[in-house]
């Protein structure tokens, strides 16, 4: 299948965004791998700190969304998403410098998660509006669904060459990779021409800050749609984050999987995000985006009881990675639709602030959530964090099926109708 063959190509500018996506996305597989092994192997982090490093990684969402989406709205976007990717390369080569120099711990791991969170939190909301302007409210499902599939090519191909970093350089060393990817994907961002009108630098001083950071909050206090779906995916990060804070020192320490087995492990996440790209539109128009989105929770919820519950009669490597195969195959159907349901709805000039304050519904209960998964596998066992992960968002997934309103968003409504 040549991918390239959507409509969506012919877009000036979509093929360079997607390239970049790409390469963006194969350099945070690497970090996604680095970090947590560089934590467990070289500084024998506990569970509990692994809780904490994905937490400082979500505090910037909590502390910076509100704000950010003032100053998004009142800047061009694509400036600022490529600014955040020069400076997250930068960031992250701040490990391997560390680590020469004999000076990497865990207080250093948690302040780059939390640089990181930053420019996720800011740059990585420019981003989705910069999808907007570009392919229009109306392809939003097909153009999150492709870019997914760029994402989950670089799940295929990225634990691999992360594995063979590691294995070859070592986890700190392999972050260098991820910084000249990021070079190319600043490239391919470059290239894109996009024009939009913001308001001059010069009358900032005269519109009040507050009272543009809250009527992005009021908007969103008005939606019955925006509030639903904030209460269901922010209940499905708390439990989900149970899980993730602790899985790559479970795998290690429970399971006994090397960083090449853990590595090879992680193919799984592309194989379930390409189910999730090419399957989300076919799902989302003949269920409508909200029984799907409700469907994604659900897969995820399954990978962690079955990997739990399976855990005795099958090999450890199939049974973590089909539990990563669930997660992102369901995480996919469940952010396609989420992300196209939130910004087909939205007012061009509301879509910074509503982005930025739906991402700080959504993650203000991820921090607490993988802290306490650090806690429980601590002093419970890391089984513990992952049974209750896989109960916690299969419940979530049944509350929101027997509501009456996100599961009759048949079809993706408009602005207008705002």
């Amino acid at each position: 299948m040549n991918i390239f063959r959507s409509p969506l190509f012919q877009i000036p500018g979509y093929r360079r965004m997607w390239l970049s996506i790409l390469f963006s996305n194969l350099g945070g597989q690497i970090t996604m791998l680095a970090l947590p092994l560089t934590a467990v192997f070289l500084l024998d982090a506990s569970p509990t700190q692994m809780g904490l490093l994905t937490a400082m990684e979500i505090a910037p969402f909590v502390l910076l969304s509100l704000p950010g989406g003032v100053l998004i709205d009142r800047m061009q976007k694509l400036p600022l998403y490529i600014a955040g990717e020069i400076f997250m390369g930068c960031t992250l080569l701040l490990i391997p410098l560390a680590w020469a120099l004999d000076m990497l711990n865990m207080p250093l791991m948690y302040a780059v998660s939390f640089a990181l969170g930053t420019v996720y939190t800011i740059a990585g909301s420019a981003s989705q509006i910069v999808l907007t302007q570009l392919v229009g409210r109306e392809k939003l499902v097909e153009a999150y669904s492709q870019n997914a599939i760029a994402g989950s090519m670089a799940e295929v191909l990225g634990p691999g060459m992360a594995g063979l970093l590691i294995r070859v350089f070592g986890a700190p060393l392999a972050l260098v990779m991820d910084a000249l990817l990021l070079i190319g994907s600043v490239v391919m961002l470059r290239g894109i021409r996009i024009h939009e009108v913001v308001p001059p630098r010069s009358t900032w001083k005269d519109r009040s800050f507050k009272d543009e950071l809250m009527k992005g909050v009021n908007f969103v206090k008005s939606q019955k749609m925006l509030i639903e779906m904030a209460a269901t995916v922010g209940a499905w990060q708390f439990f989900a984050q149970l899980a993730l804070s602790v899985q790559i020192i479970f795998a290690v320490k429970d399971l006994g999987l090397d960083e090449t087995l853990v590595s090879m492990s992680f193919v799984a996440l592309g194989i379930g995000s390409v189910l999730g790209g090419m399957a989300g539109p076919k799902l989302s128009s003949r269920f409508g985006p909200g029984p799907a989105l409700i469907l994604g929770i659900a897969i995820t919820s399954f990978g962690w009881i079955s990997l739990l519950a399976l855990e005795s009669y099958l090999p450890s490597l199939f049974l973590f990675s089909w539990m990563l195969l669930c997660f992102s195959w369901g995480a996919t159907l469940l952010f396609v639709n989420f992300l196209s349901l939130r910004q087909s709805f939205t007012p061009t000039e509301l879509l910074g602030r509503m982005t930025t304050t739906m991402r700080w519904l959504i993650l203000l209960p991820a921090g607490p959530g993988a802290i306490l998964g650090g806690w429980m596998a601590e002093h419970w066992g890391m089984r513990s964090s992952l049974g209750a992960a896989g109960a916690g968002t299969l419940l979530v997934a049944l509350i929101a099926y027997s509501r009456p309103y996100l599961k009759s968003l048949k079809a993706l409504p408009d602005a207008k109708s705002a």
